[in-house]
């Protein structure tokens, strides 16, 4: 460990023995924390492996501050994707404005990163893998708490005793799920549902985004790199959630082509590609919001917690920040004075990252003709010059140098 990390001297004492669900950023993050607090770590994931592919994401800001703090920033620059521009299309396909990706996400140009998300939970893997407990292919089914402890149930038959139990899972969380009660009651839609996959890349894109947008719909591709393949996306408004038909797998794509059926540009090939996509992702756009984000010994972090969600682009460095306030937080505390502590110096972040979006007004996303216009017109006037600032919501916590665990 470098001289630099706020989580040394472990104490010799017999080490307490926590459980985190989920392998994900948060997760990961979490226990190479918890691990470095002298906390015997076990993490469950319902993958066989850990995740790997999906879309590139962003770590900005604070966040930069933890996974230097891990020692993974030179590897995580190394895996940098160089965006280059991102391109606004019309309704017929003629081009609205070119321009650098940093000042449409509110980044910082040579700061900031944006790596694929499995080369973020690569890295954050390798950090702990020696040092940790992973079961995979396997899941909590229940929580069962007591005084000095949690009893766990898993899906693969095994039952274990735990100090504490931290959920990591995600924006449909399980054991948010267990603790406090179904989704409705704290998922709040944003107006907006979306389709993710991969297809062929005939285009010829390389380095770039294209993104056509009509009111209320957009079509992007992301190109990573010079690949044989490209991230398709679909974003549409929709006053209520459709969560009907995503409950099934064909019902959801019907959908989806349904609601670009006249569509230009390269849509009805995005929309062929989509049929047989085995990668499909569909789901609404929202936000988890939580009055409290524990209950005994068993507390919630990342999306589990307080979903941003993508239209933020604040996921990851959330579950990043998250993940390192929770486990400082109880470097020196007991579960109930740790977990007050992590929501005290935490929430502020959280509610002004979660709030750079309201319920239909993503700026990136118009849902009227005049909002087009004038997005449009805002577009025009960035011209290509990177942003030298970033948000200042990226940056609105100060990560604290926790006192190690005596």
């Amino acid at each position: 460990m470098s001289p630099t990390d706020p989580l040394t001297d472990v104490p010799t004492t017999p080490r307490r023995k926590v459980l985190v669900s989920g392998a994900g950023t948060a997760g990961s993050a979490l226990a190479f924390w918890l691990n470095r607090c002298g906390y015997a770590v076990t993490v469950v994931e319902k993958a066989d492996t850990p995740r790997s592919g999906g879309y590139p994401v962003d770590v900005r800001g604070t966040a930069l501050e933890v996974v230097r703090r891990m020692g993974i920033l030179p590897q995580l620059q190394d895996a940098q994707i160089d965006s280059r521009r991102i391109t606004f299309l019309d309704e017929d396909g003629s081009e609205v404005a070119s321009v650098d990706p940093h000042t449409v996400a509110g980044g910082v140009a040579g700061r900031d990163i944006e790596v694929r998300r499995g080369d973020l939970t690569d890295a954050l893997h390798a950090a702990v893998r020696d040092d940790v407990e992973f079961l995979f292919g396997d899941s909590i089914d229940t929580l069962d708490q007591y005084d000095h402890g949690v009893d766990v149930t898993f899906r693969g038959g095994g039952r274990r005793s735990f100090d504490m139990v931290f959920g990591a899972d995600g924006l449909h969380s399980r054991t948010r799920e267990l603790l406090f009660g179904p989704e409705e009651k704290f998922h709040r839609y944003l107006g907006y549902c979306f389709a993710g996959f991969t297809m062929r890349n005939t285009f010829g894109l390389s380095h770039e985004i294209m993104m056509w947008n009509t009111p209320g719909r957009a079509a992007a591709l992301y190109a990573v790199e010079d690949s044989a393949t490209v991230h398709a996306f679909l974003n549409f408004a929709r006053p209520e959630p459709p969560f009907d038909a995503f409950r099934k797998p064909e019902a959801k794509r019907d959908l989806v082509a349904a609601v670009f059926a006249d569509a230009g540009w390269e849509v009805p090939g995005m929309i062929a590609a989509m049929r047989d996509a085995n990668d499909l992702f569909v789901d609404v756009v929202s936000q988890i919001r939580m009055p409290r984000w524990s209950s005994g010994r068993v507390a919630l972090v990342g999306d589990a917690a307080y979903a941003p969600s993508f239209l933020t682009g604040q996921g990851s460095s959330l579950a990043l920040v998250g993940a390192y306030m929770l486990a400082g937080s109880l470097a020196r505390r007991d579960a109930a004075a740790g977990f007050a502590a992590y929501e005290h110096g935490t929430r502020e972040f959280v509610t002004v990252n979660q709030e750079q979006v309201g319920a239909g007004d993503a700026a990136l996303f118009p849902t009227t003709a005049r909002a087009l216009e004038r997005r449009n017109d805002m577009l025009r006037n960035l011209g290509t010059m990177p942003s030298t600032e970033g948000r200042p919501a990226h940056s609105a916590l100060t990560l604290p140098e926790f006192m190690p665990m005596r």
